[in-house]
């Protein structure tokens, strides 16, 4: 696993040991950031569900102001940490060990985020459960881009108030990103 482009482009990255994470494919990745293009610098954004935290470490090397990375799992908390040292990147970013719930809930206050990257386990119920989390879509701003990473044969409903503006699929995996409907 690899950061894909920007100022450290090329540099591996540390994922967790054992099957609890499962890492976004660089092919995957390279083509999210590349139709996200300059809409990731200066943005904050949002890595929930982090595992590795190399979502959101490839939006920091591609200019994101700030990311905020969420995991419930011990073994992800620490690789993130470790990744966001060895990038130098530490003072960008936010950690947050718990379960997205919690976090979504505690969040609301006080922040918004340009870019939200959600890419919960496959099969466990987390994806339908977050996006139906009435908070959920608050965290994002009114211009802002929610990026889903599901199973292709997934069927999650966008709650209210969002909708798709792209559909990709990549072998096993699909790319939904949905915006706000503004009225």
């Amino acid at each position: 696993m690899r950061v894909i482009a920007g100022e450290l482009k090329g540099l591996r990255l540390s994922s967790p040991a054992g099957l609890h994470t499962r890492p976004t494919p660089d092919r995957v990745k390279e083509s999210v950031f590349n139709i996200l293009g300059a809409r990731v610098a200066g943005s904050r954004f949002l890595d929930l569900f982090a595992g590795s935290g190399a979502i959101g470490i490839e939006a920091l090397s591609r200019g994101a102001d700030e990311a905020v990375f969420v995991d419930d799992d011990p073994a992800a908390i620490g690789c993130i940490r470790a990744n966001l040292i060895k990038t130098k990147l530490i003072g960008k970013a936010k950690v947050i060990a718990g379960d997205a719930k919690s976090a979504i809930r505690s969040m609301l206050k006080v922040e918004s985020f340009g870019i939200i990257y959600l890419d919960p386990p496959f099969g466990c119920g987390a994806l339908v459960e977050t996006l139906n989390n009435p908070g959920f879509a608050k965290l994002l701003k009114p211009d802002g881009l929610i990026i889903i990473e599901s199973q292709a044969s997934a069927k999650a409903t966008l709650p209210d108030g969002l909708r798709t503006a792209d559909l990709r699929k990549y072998g096993s995996i699909q790319i939904t990103m949905a915006e706000k409907i503004i009225p």
